[in-house]
Order: C-alpha cells, then structure tokens, then sequence
C-alpha cells in the first residue's frame, strides 16, 4: 500500500488561488467520499481486482493556507496522484494549468515528515503557531466522520498530532509570541506590571484588536473598553469581554477614563490627533497615558509623544521583540526536528509490522485449523471424560499452539520493523506452506477488520464449545 500527498500552500500558491480550492463544512465531507469512491464511478467492470489503483483511505487537510490531500492505495503511485489532481481541477477554473504549477506531489517517507513538520508548526506561515495542530487533528475526525479512512491514514494522522503536541511541550517552538497583537500586550504589561488594576481601551474591532483584547483578557487586565467608528463592533467586543464600548465621537471621553490605549485599526490616516491628546491630559491631573500604535498606516499623531506623561509606541518598536521572539522559536528547531525523526522511525515501525499481518493470519489460521481438527478426533476418542475434563484438554491444545506460534511471531515483528519483514514472511510462507500468494505480503489487510488490529504477540484460540 502506498501513501501519497498532493497539495498547496502558501509556500507555493497565492491566496487567491488557495481561495478557489478551499473546501470545509459539508463540501469537505463530499469530497472525502467522492476521492475514496472514484473508481466506482469510473469503472464497472467486474474483472476489477483488488491489486488494481484505488484510492482505499483519505484525508483532507483545509486551512486558508493549505489545501493537502492524503491518501493511502494500491496499485500505482502514479494513478493515485492522477487521480487526485483531477479532482483538485474541479475544485477551480483556470483548470489543470492553472493549479499544476503550485501542487506538491510527495510519497512515502516523505509524506510521513512533511505531515510531522506541518503538525509541529514549522510549515507554518508563523513559525510554530499552534491552530495548525488543532486542524491537523480536525482533518482526521472529519475523514472519520465520512468514513473515507483507514488504519494507516488514523495511525500517521495520530502521530503526527501527537508530535505536534510533543513540539510545544517538550520545546519553545511555540512560546514567545511572533504576534504583533500579542507583542503589543507584552509591551503593556511590561511598562505597568501588573494589569489587575489597569483600564484599558482598544481602538478598532478587527482581527488584530480581538485578539490584543482576548490577550489582555487572559492575562487578568482589570478592565477593557472598546471604541471603533462603527459601534456596533464595539459593542460586540465589550460583550464578548465583559467591558465598555464608546461611541467614535466619546474618543476625549475614554482617552480620560483610561490607563493605556491599544490601536488597531484599518484606517488610512491618523485617527487619534495630538490637539485630541493634549486636550485629554490637562484634565487627567498628571496621570500618564500610555498609546501602542499597532496600526499600519499608524492611528496615532507621533507628536503625541511630546505631550508631558504621555508615552506612544508603535509597530517598529514592537518589531525587536518580535524579531527576538522568533529567533528563539527559530532556535528550538532543530530539537523539534529530533522529535519528527523519532515519530517518523515509530510510525514506520508500524506500517513494516503491518507488512508482515498476511502471513501472521495465514500462521494463526493454519494452526488453529490444525488443533482444531486434532482436537475434534482426541474429544471423540475421550467421550469418556466429563466436560470439566474436555476443557481441560482443551485449554492445554491452545497453550501448546500459543507457544510454538509466539516465538516466530515476535521474530517476524522484529524483522517487520527493521524493514526485513518481507524476506521473513515469504520463508514462513515457505516452510509452513501458508495459503497465501507472494501479492498478498505487500497489499493492505484493512479488509481483516479487528483480527488484524487486535493481532497479539500470543494468538489466543477461542475456547471450543463444549461436547
């Protein structure tokens, strides 16, 4: 079985593209069941066998800037990703053309590291920011949902959050903030310690500010106000946050009642002037004033820094803190690249041992048929023995065959998972006379259902019904 990813991000597409493709809700779900049943609608032809290229497990990976495919199949690699990009060319209009030069096409290992590093955040537009691993876990429960996946797609997407979370606990990969918003709080509460005490005013209502907002929020600020020009987003944000909202023309009013003042907003020029400022502090009795100007085009007159107790800031100033911050994120690499390696080695451990379960199946099924016709005969040569006595027999049937089966299964395991599984099997196959075909080692055994997965390193036989 193959595993495959085709996809774009914004590493290699633009966002208006990203746009065109973006898939979440009930579209999302759709096109899981439509890749994972493609061959039913384009083929029916009985002779169809299981070796031949199908789509067998898929995930989809949604973000606004990622769209990824995974999938795990058989027969040609190269069919699969056909197959796949014929579907990503529905999905907008300047057709295969237009969306072929931006698609990433990986296999195999190279699946495995890339969905690792996309989880832990160093695929990231922001080094290490961490909805990435929410959505990584998201993708699966949604494939799950649509029953477009299998054991091998739930494995690598399992581990791959879990790598992630490994990432962000074990490292700084996702400490010290690259968001100017947050930037900007840290700033604040730098200059006035602690913020249990402090009223603050945020100007604007868009991304940027909720966000400050929702920081400050979280770190305990005493109070928050709101002001923006149209007020009914303002009003939202100080029920969201449990504060106050101006309207644009009580901006002299607020500026009086505050600490400091976070800005925000998306306009072209100025919106909080100095002759503004200058009128609010002579009516503050010498209380400082603190702005930080996160705007771009700023929102704060620069003069108004002139003013007696008045201190502004703006996003240059921001940027050495951000700057700093990265660079420690930065430096926490290569730790969580050491941590991708040991999962990525995991993973493949599984899907090596995984490799080997035809053979395992073919051992326990020929061994339980075995005990089980010697163990009819015995029974009926002992009818003389009382149930008690028969399961004894029984039971000792099963010890026998467990234990000559669980040396051999824990060697063939080991070898599965140093990549020398299929060398292994095809001997027993061999020795054994197993009934299965040299095929059947490297095709997927999902189709076994929980005696695949529940397979033990003992193969308990079921306790035969009593005489």
């Amino acid at each position: 079985m193959y595993i495959i990813t085709v996809g774009l991000s914004h590493r290699t597409a633009p966002v208006t593209l990203r746009e065109q493709i973006a898939l979440s809700d009930r579209n999302l779900t759709m096109a899981l069941e439509e890749l994972t049943n493609l061959q039913d609608h384009q083929s029916n032809l009985k002779e169809q066998s299981l070796t031949s290229d199908r789509i067998k497990e898929c995930v989809i990976l949604s973000t606004c800037n990622r769209l990824e495919v995974y999938a795990a199949g058989t027969g040609g690699v190269g069919g699969g990703q056909q197959q796949i990009t014929d579907f990503l060319t529905k999905l907008q209009s300047t057709g295969l053309k237009g969306l072929r030069p931006h698609l990433y096409f990986l296999e195999g290992d190279a699946v495995v590291d890339h969905l690792m590093r996309v989880a832990a955040g160093l695929d990231s537009m922001v080094l290490g920011e961490p909805q990435i691993l929410g959505q990584v876990t998201s993708a699966l429960l949604e494939a799950q949902r649509a029953r477009s996946t299998g054991p091998v797609l739930s494995e690598l997407f399992n581990r791959a959050s879990h790598t992630g979370k490994r990432a962000r606990t074990e490292t700084e990969i996702g400490q010290h903030s690259t968001s100017i918003s947050h930037a900007a709080v840290q700033l604040v509460k730098e200059k006035f310690g602690s913020l249990t005490n402090v009223h603050l005013l945020v100007v604007g209502a868009g991304e940027m500010a909720a966000i400050a907002a929702q920081a400050l929020h979280d770190r305990g600020v005493g109070r928050l106000s709101f002001i923006n020009r149209t007020q009914e987003r303002a009003n939202k944000l100080a029920q969201h946050f449990q504060g106050e909202a101006f309207s644009w023309y009580e901006l002299p009013a607020a500026l009086d009642k505050v600490d400091g003042v976070i800005t925000a907003t998306d306009a072209p020029h100025v919106v909080i002037q100095e002759s503004v400022v200058r009128q609010v502090i002579q009516s503050r009795d010498e209380r400082p004033l603190l702005f930080v100007d996160i705007a771009v085009p700023r929102d704060v007159d620069e003069s108004v820094e002139d003013l007696p107790g008045v201190q502004r800031f703006d996003i240059d100033d921001l940027r050495t803190t951000v700057d700093a911050n990265l660079a420690q994120r930065e430096a926490a690499v290569p730790e969580v690249e050491t941590i991708i390696e040991e999962e990525g080695s995991k993973f493949e451990e599984w899907l090596n041992a995984r490799s080997v379960l035809p053979v395992l199946i073919a051992l326990r099924t020929k061994a339980k048929d075995i005990a089980d016709s010697e163990l009819e005969r015995a029974l009926q040569q002992l009818n003389h023995l009382d149930a008690f006595d028969q399961d004894k027999v029984t039971r000792l049937v099963q010890r026998v065959v467990n234990k000559v089966l669980h040396e051999p299964t824990i060697r063939l395991k080991m070898s599965a998972s140093e990549g020398n599984g299929i060398e292994y099997a095809h001997v027993l196959r061999e020795l054994f006379s197993l009934d299965i075909s040299q095929g059947d080692l490297s095709q997927d055994v999902s189709k076994q259902g929980a005696l695949v997965d529940s397979i033990s390193d003992d193969f308990p036989l079921e306790n035969r019904t009593k005489r």
